[in-house]
């Protein structure tokens, strides 16, 4: 499987963004994929998570209630619609394709390249 991030950018706190990532080859919607951000000096850290189907997700406490994972098996597509940005919320964020839902890094096979967010205060 190869993935494809992409929508990262700049925004005002307070604001919002929406991050894709597109997939091909291999058994994509089989697949769980994750969403995990690092920023410099610190270990890539898990931020959402959503199961092949779709049907279930799971996210870090820091993002619960902020951000919405999902995805378009037609497409071959997964999202992370991010709301209410903090300035802590700044990192690259990179998707991930794994064999199940998990929140471990070394639990994930596939990985996008990063897509850089930004938010000032």
């Amino acid at each position: 499987v190869q993935l494809q991030a992409s929508g990262g950018g700049l925004v005002q706190a307070g604001g919002s963004l929406r991050l894709s990532c597109a997939a091909s080859g291999g058994t994509f919607s089989t697949s769980a994929v994750g969403w995990f951000r690092q920023v410099p000096g610190k270990e890539r850290a898990f931020v959402a998570t959503i199961s092949g189907g779709g049907g279930i997700t799971y996210y870090a406490d820091s993002v619960k209630g902020r951000f919405t994972i999902s995805r378009d098996n037609a497409k071959n597509t997964v999202y992370l619609q991010m709301n209410s940005l903090k300035p802590e919320d700044t990192a690259v964020y990179y998707c991930a394709a794994g064999r199940g839902l998990a929140t471990p890094v070394k639990r994930y096979d596939y990985w996008g390249q990063g897509t850089q967010v930004t938010v000032s205060s």
